[in-house]
C-alpha cells in the first residue's frame, strides 16, 4: 500500500469531540482517492495529518511501507516525501514561476533544476511562462504552477485540498480535466479533498464519504 491509515484519531481541542475519530484508509500505488464531505467532517484534517502538519492523538500512518506517525514515531513533514497543494495555492508572490517550481529542488545542480522546471512546465502545459510572476497568471494557471512546484521533488503521495473550490463553474470543468490528465500521465498516488461528489466522479477517484 502507498498509504495506510489505521485507527486515526485527532481533536484540535482536547475538551471537544474528535474531528477525526478512528479513521481507516488504504490507498494502492497510483490510485486516486477523494475524501468527500461537508465542512467540519474532518477531511482536510486527515490531509494535514497525512502531510505531517498535525500530530495524531492516536493511530498510525504509513507511507510506502514506512511508518511516519504512530508506534512512538513521528516523521517531520519535509521528510515524508509528500506533496500538498493548498486551497489558496500558496505561491510565493515575489518569485518567478521558474523559481516557484524550483523552490523544493534547490539541492539539484542549476542545469538539472532548469531541466526539471522545463519538464514540469511542459507537463502542465505552461511552457514559456518561466519568467512570469503569480500576479500575472489566471487562477487556473496559478493552480497548475502550484501543482508543478509540488511535483518537482517527485513525491510518493500528492495531496490536494479543495483544488476546485476557488474556480467558477466553467473553469472548474476545464481544470478538473487538465488535472485528471496530469495525474494519470505521471501515475502519482493522489488524495483529494472536496465537498462536491462531482469532483470525485470527474477525477475518476474512489470516493470516501466523510461524516
Amino acid at each position: 500500500m502507498q498509504l495506510e491509515i489505521k485507527n486515526l484519531t485527532f481533536a484540535y481541542n482536547k475538551k471537544e469531540a474528535n474531528i477525526v475519530d478512528n479513521f481507516n484508509l488504504e490507498v494502492k500505488k497510483g490510485e486516486v482517492v477523494a475524501l468527500v464531505g461537508a465542512s467540519g467532517s474532518g477531511k482536510s484534517t486527515v490531509l494535514r495529518l497525512t502531510a505531517g502538519l498535525e500530530i495524531p492523538d492516536s493511530g498510525k500512518i504509513s507511507i510506502a511501507g514506512q511508518t511516519v506517525a504512530g508506534d512512538h514515531k513521528f516523521r517531520a513533514a519535509e521528510k515524508r516525501e509528500v506533496g500538498m497543494v493548498f486551497q489558496d495555492y500558496a505561491l510565493f508572490p515575489h518569485l518567478s514561476v521558474e523559481k516557484n517550481i524550483g523552490f523544493g529542488i534547490d539541492h539539484l545542480s542549476k542545469s538539472k533544476r532548469k531541466a526539471r522546471v522545463k519538464e514540469l512546465l511542459k507537463l502542465v502545459n505552461l511552457e514559456g511562462f518561466e519568467k512570469r510572476y503569480p500576479h500575472q497568471l489566471s487562477g487556473g494557471q496559478q493552480q497548475r504552477i502550484a501543482l508543478a512546484r509540488t511535483l518537482a521533488p517527485g513525491p510518493k503521495l500528492l495531496l490536494l485540498d479543495e483544488p476546485f473550490s476557488n474556480l467558477d463553474a466553467e473553469l472548474k470543468d476545464k481544470i478538473r480535466g487538465e488535472l485528471n490528465q496530469i495525474i494519470k500521465e505521471i501515475g502519482v498516488t493522489t488524495i483529494l479533498v472536496s465537498h462536491d461528489r462531482e469532483d470525485a466522479e470527474f477525477m475518476q477517484a474512489r470516493e470516501i464519504i466523510m461524516n
